[in-house]
């Protein structure tokens, strides 16, 4: 394969893919998409209607079935090499059957930027030395930026920072000293129930139909988000959810 794009293409909005992405995509000859089984088919079906969308030319389509994830490990670091090892090899092996001629793509959920693992696998591949090609890294919207967008909210106040973070880091460690706000994505626990006096911003599933959102005191929200995340998952089969909270000025 004489190319390969990683395509960030939002957080599911059709109308949030970039001019940027929507010229690579119609370069390209085969896009692998990475299924991850009927519970997230909509993930598959969302990057199909982006290429409805926004494809004219001719095109295939490749789904690599996503190796099983432990997702109770004794150890999280080890387990997630190891599914990385064992998604790079599928990748490699789709990869190695196209002609080296073709141009490929790998279109990402959010910015492959942020919390997502395909630059990693994709230098894995290159490293194992099978197959060879060059890749580019096309930067699309993140859940973050749509979150903001849909609160119509700044996520830090005047000269202050924002740390980035994931729920499995804050139900385990907490915040470090001094933050006071944060962007939290994928947190299943509701790890944010610890911060009962902070503000939150939560969305879920941005960009989809099944987008939802929450704001207030963590303590007179946090019931409704947990029914939301409930109804959410129970719909869609998925929840992907996003989260800003920040001290408030008044605790």
């Amino acid at each position: 394969m004489r190319v390969l794009h990683l395509i960030g293409i939002g957080a599911g909005d059709r109308d949030q893919v970039t001019v940027q992405a929507v010229k690579a995509m119609n370069t390209v000859d085969v896009f692998f998409v990475i299924d991850k089984g009927n519970p997230k088919q909509g993930l598959v079906d969302v990057r199909t209607e982006i290429l409805a969308e926004h494809v004219t030319r001719e095109h295939r389509v490749v789904e690599i079935e996503d190796p099983p994830r432990d997702r109770t490990p004794a150890d999280y670091g080890n387990a997630v090499d190891d599914w990385h090892a064992r998604r790079a090899a599928r990748i490699s092996d789709a990869i190695a059957a196209e002609p080296e001629d073709a141009v490929g793509a790998i279109l990402v959920w959010g910015d492959p930027s942020l919390y997502d693992s395909t630059i990693r696998v994709i230098e894995r591949i290159l490293a194992l030395g099978r197959v060879g090609f060059d890749y580019d890294v096309i930067p699309g919207v993140t859940s973050v930026s749509a979150l903001a967008a849909q609160h119509r909210i700044v996520l830090n106040r005047v000269g202050e920072a924002v740390h980035v973070t994931t729920g499995r880091n804050l139900r385990d460690h907490g915040l470090p000293e001094g933050v006071d706000a944060a962007v939290v994505m994928l947190d299943s626990d509701c790890s944010f129930t610890a911060l009962p006096e902070w503000d939150i911003w939560w969305g879920a599933n941005l960009g989809t139909a099944d987008a939802r959102e929450v704001a207030g005191r963590v303590a007179d929200v946090v019931d409704e988000i947990e029914r939301v995340r409930a109804e959410v998952k129970s719909r869609a089969g998925w929840v992907m959810d996003t989260y800003l909270v920040r001290r408030s000025r008044l605790s």
